[in-house]
Order: C-alpha cells, then structure tokens, then sequence
C-alpha cells in the first residue's frame, strides 16, 4: 500500500489535476470494441489540452505521455477532436467527439479486460499553455488500493466520474451544486427542518426519492437506475444545505477543517455502501412481496453471518423441513469487480449466490470465475449492453429475480 500512497502524495499536488472513474466494459477490451479506451469527457481533455480545442483545424490532435504507473508502462497515446461536423457538408450527421487512442491493447492495463470495474485515476499534471501536459494513472489492483483512493476523493460509483480538486478550490468544492439542477434537487423550502439538525438517514432520503420518483409505470429495472439518480440529488442538496452554514462561518483551526471534510467524505461513502441495498428493499414491497414473508432484510443465517436478503424468509432458512432448493440468497454490491468473493461464506445452505451490481461490466473470464464459484449476477436490464455479449444471456434482470422468488414460498410442506 506504501506505492500507492506515496503515489498520492506525489501526484496529488497542487501542481496535478485528476480525472477519476471505474474503467467499464466499453473502457477496456471486455466488449470486444474496436474503440476501446477510457472515456474522458471532451470538456476536461479541452481544459488540459487548450490546443486541442480548435474548431478552425479539421479533427486536431495532441500526443502527450502516459505513464501507467501501477503497471509499470509508459507509452505515447494521442487525443483527439473529431469535429466533422463543423467542416463536412453533411455537417448535421458529422462527428463531434474526442478520444484518446493508442493505449497498446490488451498489453495495457487500462484495456485488459480484468481491469473492468477497476476504480482509475488519471493524474493529469498542469502545464504552461504552450505546453504539453503528461498523465500519470494508476489502475487500482485490488479493494483496498480503491479504499484508499475513495478516502481521498469520496465514493466514486460505476457509470460516474469526478474531477479532483473540483475547479473550485478548497471544501466549497465538496458541496459544488450542479450547474443544471436536476427536478430531484431540493430547493431550501423543501428541506425539512429536522434534517438540518440531523442529517436524516439513508431510508429518509430514498424515501423522498420514491415520493419523487413514483415510477409504478415502470419495471424494476428502469425504476431502480432512475431513483438512484433521483436519490443522489437529493443527499447532495441536503448535503450543502447543512454544510455550507459550517463552512460559511470559518475554522479556528485546520484540525477543525479536516475534520469536518472528513465527515463529509465519510458520509459520502456510507450513503454509496448502503444506497443500492435500501432501494432494493423498496422495490421488493412495492412488488408486493412481503417482508418477513417473501423475504428477510438483514437476517442472521449463522453466527456472525447477515446476508443482505433471503427468500423467502429466515424462518424458512432455519426450518429444517423447508426445501432447501427453494431457498436464495441475495447480495448487493455497488461494484463487484473484488468484493464477490466475501459473499461466498455467507447463508451455508445455499449454495448458489445472487449478487445485485451496478457495476458496468466484467470480464469474460471474471464472469467464469463467479459462475463456477455458485454466483449469478442480477443486474438492472439497462446495463446490460456494458457487459461483453458472451456474458450477457447468463445475466438475471432484477425483474425476472423477483418473478422467481415470489414463487419460492410455495414450497413449505
């Protein structure tokens, strides 16, 4: 852990800027993409790269270094602005993106496909603009490496990014309102006034998301990924409304600054552990399965061992006369791409494991692994498309989980 802390330290420094996010299957080479390579957004790699963006010069480029210091390779790679679409005469179907190319295949870290999931962070150090900026990346190898970096930043969930430090310098940039607000985002009339005092719960908030997100139209799948947005917006309105009153009347002292920031990130970082599991629940109920009938919250299977959910139920786990093969088990994890194995050991007498993530792809060969190991992901049916197509029938959506498990009561004697 020495490497990566010093490598944080090094390259943390006023002097860098780091774009951060978990590498997707479109990421890397598990889909089998013929444009595989991380995506960064063109408004940052025109920040870091001020001649790149130049509408005057048909699809310009800029070589810079890069140095995936996790891995030890270095190697030259090329952004570019394919802005067809202002010099074409079929300007309206022209392209206008960037990429960055040149990663050296399957070769790099960045593009092996066990990389998918990984959390990455892209130092970018800042430069003259005459000058060409290097980057410096390093691919985290395991869960605690991205612990690490998550103490750093904060959370950083799949399908998202974050720049650090964010343009506006300092803990104001912790609390950065989004400049297009969202009809999630709570205005300071909508707050309620208890939660100003006591920050509310996870289960507070996802159930304002609800009350904003009905969604009954919908199936699970759809219903989940929108409340999860809808409920993010919702912590980080609170979030600023309770802060920003701290942080307007100053620190005596840097301890009480750190201290402070540290609360922030960690709150952050319980909120992202637990969200994905909250809303799970809701959405079993609203599908009318009954908790304590249908399914368990939080049981203990044996000491010292609580699964997120079983079905249909803990007293059917521990009913020696219930029939084993109409038990499950549900795990929820964020990310997956580590963390599937810790729940192996849990619930003994199921041998085969549900996993919901939202993590946004895995490897062919990581996918064999969970498989022979008893574990088949559940993943919401809009993500699909992140995972490589090999794997992609072998997926269970949520929808087709709570189809089955409503039957499984059906099997008491």
């Amino acid at each position: 852990m020495g490497d990566l802390v010093e490598w944080m330290e090094e390259h943390g420094a006023p002097g860098f800027v780091w774009y951060v996010k978990r590498l997707s299957g479109n990421d890397t080479l598990a889909n089998g993409s013929h444009q595989a390579g991380p995506y960064i957004p063109r408004d940052f790699l025109f920040e870091v790269f001020p001649a790149l963006n130049c509408r005057e010069i048909k699809n310009p480029d800029v070589r810079f270094n890069l140095y995936v210091d996790s891995h030890a390779d270095a190697r030259e790679v090329r952004a570019i602005w394919y802005n067809n679409r202002f010099h074409d005469s079929a300007a309206a179907r022209g392209r206008d993106e960037t990429r960055v190319t040149g990663f050296g295949g399957g070769a790099s870290a960045l593009l092996d496909p066990e990389s998918t999931g990984a959390l990455t962070v892209f130092a970018f150090r800042r430069t003259p603009e005459n000058e060409i900026a290097d980057c410096h990346v390093w691919v985290c190898r395991h869960e605690t490496e991205e612990d690490l970096v998550e103490d750093r930043v904060g959370p950083v969930e799949p399908g998202k990014y974050l720049i650090w430090p964010p343009a506006q310098d300092g803990l104001f940039a912790l609390l950065a309102q989004p400049q297009v607000r969202a009809s999630c985002w709570l205005s300071d009339e909508e707050i309620p006034v208890e939660w100003r005092t006591r920050f509310p719960s996870g289960a507070d908030i996802i159930r304002r998301a609800v009350e904003l997100r009905p969604d009954d139209g919908l199936d699970p799948d759809r219903r989940l990924l929108r409340r999860r947005e809808c409920e993010f917006e919702i912590f980080r309105s609170v979030e600023q409304a309770v802060e920003m009153p701290h942080i307007a009347a100053g620190f005596a002292t840097i301890d009480a600054f750190i201290s402070r920031a540290q609360t922030i990130l960690q709150r952050r970082k319980a909120r992202s552990g637990h969200s994905l599991e909250l809303h799970a629940r809701a959405i079993f109920m609203e599908e009318r399965l009954v908790e304590g009938t249908h399914f368990s919250h939080q049981p203990e299977s044996e000491p010292g061992k609580r699964p997120d959910f079983l079905f249909p139920s803990a007293a059917a786990y521990h009913d020696a006369s219930f029939p084993k093969d109409r038990l499950r088990m549900l795990a929820v994890k964020t990310t997956c791409r580590d963390r599937w194995r810790q729940i192996l050991n849990e619930a003994d007498h199921i041998p085969a494991k549900h996993l919901l993530t939202l993590q946004e792809g895995v490897s062919e060969t990581q996918f064999r692994e969970m498989t022979q190991a008893g574990v088949q992901l559940v993943v919401p049916s809009g993500l699909f498309e992140k995972f490589p197509k090999p794997v992609q029938p072998h997926l269970q959506t949520l929808e087709s989980f709570i189809g089955d498990v409503r039957l499984l009561p059906l099997g008491a004697t």
